[in-house]
């Protein structure tokens, strides 16, 4: 019996067809596009080892308990756990060196960190001896994607609530990827809101601190770098070497709550207005909980525990999360200091005090050398750390901007516009403003952290 095909059915299949061949197109185009990344990742770390799947035997769970979870339980390390390793180091699935790395990053014990470093090295297939075993591992695990093995949040909250249990409200499911996140070598800023004068053992956020004119800071030299911020018409400057002692700041400006986060090592203030909220909601107030997720700071809501992305401002666990909370941004101007003031001779400034009798400028030394801490693969469009403002468009598409360019750009009274974005000079810094000057909640960072909370983001000039 022959099969007729109505004009209807031909039209469909025309479609379909023209569909099929764009969807190819597409699909060839990512693939060019992500190729280069791809190459990258392999030229600086080699091919990846081949990873299983499913669940661990009976016998490798214990051995787990025993070499990873016991031994921190215990504070010891002895002949089980190296009977444990031993089962581990013959099981040639790499998923384990998570663990390993999580272990790693809390032993002082040289030798038993190489002890570690060479079972990482066994499973992962690559000789791995470095200084740093710990940032060697950690990296090639990053960089190749290698999944986590199962039930590996369980294991690494043991490890980690051991060691700081302020932490175990940290711990938790949800919106994060658990593999990225280490210890940045301080504890929990657990203290409740407004007792910030109070000493801790943390990295100290400070709660409606005390500012001055302009006029009054004498203390601040005009080549001193800061973070301007200005709401509703008023103007307020955060001293650099201030925040990277606080690294967090609860503020009001302009009518509007913020919380104002700082990462050293990332080269990045933002500013979160933390008001005008969801009914019911409380004002979230940010602290530092000493946990890094591919060196960026991890953030948290010291009234729920809730844990925010600190580069997106969407909760990622707790109740903010479950209700998809996600905080607006605006604008912070990366300045300096003479030239903020004389653009806004009005601007309030924080105090000399808040800055804890510390001088030190972590920005201009310790990263000298690539970030400190295991980042894994960075885009390799521009240097890990090339300074550029972010900002996110109309769309929802991330874009990074180089800054030294854009400055020299705008200086020369070029425009720089990118969708409804156009850059423009505030104050010796650049923010990102629509068509009708509105802000846009911009702000300066390294291009390795925008790059890997924003993967695939735009590029200005590309």
């Amino acid at each position: 019996m022959a099969l007729v095909i109505g004009s209807k059915s031909r039209i469909f299949l025309l479609l379909a067809s023209v569909v099929t061949i764009f969807l190819f197109i597409f699909i060839a185009l990512q693939a060019q596009e992500e190729e280069p990344l791809r190459n990258f990742v392999v030229e600086q770390f080699g091919e990846p080892p081949a990873v299983p799947q499913g669940p661990l035997s009976e016998e490798l769970r214990s051995a787990v308990q025993t070499a990873f979870v016991d031994s921190m339980v215990q504070s010891a390390w002895g002949r089980d756990q190296l009977l444990a390793l031993d089962v581990i180091s013959q099981s040639k699935d790499p998923r384990l060196v998570w663990i390993i790395s999580d272990l790693m990053r809390f032993v002082s014990s040289r030798e038993l960190i190489v002890e570690l470093g060479s079972v990482a090295s066994e499973l992962l297939g690559k000789d791995l001896q470095d200084q740093n075993y710990w940032g060697a591992v950690t990296n090639h695990l990053i960089a190749w994607n290698i999944p986590a093995p199962p039930d590996y949040l369980q294991a690494k909250r043991a490890i980690f609530t051991n060691v700081v249990p302020g932490w175990d409200r940290i711990f938790v499911e949800g919106d994060i990827d658990w593999r990225h996140v280490s210890w940045g070598g301080v504890l929990i800023d657990d203290r409740p809101y407004d007792t910030t004068d109070e000493a801790c053992n943390c990295i100290p956020a400070a709660d409606n601190p005390e500012v001055s004119s302009a006029t009054d800071a004498t203390w601040l030299k005009d080549d001193d770098i800061v973070f301007g911020i200005a709401v509703n018409g008023e103007y307020r400057a955060y001293p650099r070497r201030i925040m990277e002692v606080r690294e967090m700041v609860n503020d009001t400006l302009g009518g509007r709550d913020l919380a104002i986060p700082y990462c050293t090592l990332c080269g990045s203030a933002q500013a979160y207005f933390t008001d005008q909220l969801p009914e019911g909601v409380e004002r979230p107030i940010l602290r530092t909980s000493g946990l890094l997720i591919r060196s960026n700071k991890v953030m948290f809501d010291v009234n729920t525990f809730s844990v925010f992305d600190t580069f997106r401002g969407d909760a990622v666990t707790g109740p903010l999360a479950e209700i998809s909370l996600k905080l607006e941004q605006t604008a912070v101007i990366t300045t300096r200091w003479g030239t903020w003031k004389d653009t806004y001779p009005e601007t309030t400034v924080l105090v000399e005090a808040l800055a804890l009798g510390r001088d030190f400028d972590f920005r201009d030394n310790r990263d000298a050398d690539g970030p400190i801490f295991p980042v894994g693969d960075v885009d390799p469009r521009l240097p890990v750390h090339e300074d550029i403002i972010g900002v996110i468009t109309a769309s929802g598409t991330p874009v990074a901007f180089q800054r030294s360019t854009a400055v020299v750009a705008l200086q020369n009274g070029d425009e720089i516009t990118f969708e409804n974005i156009r850059l423009e000079l505030d104050a010796g810094g650049i923010k990102a403003v629509d068509a009708n000057g509105a802000d846009l909640g911009s702000h300066q960072a390294f291009w390795f952290a925008w790059s890997q909370f924003y993967p695939g983001t735009a590029l200005w000039p590309s």
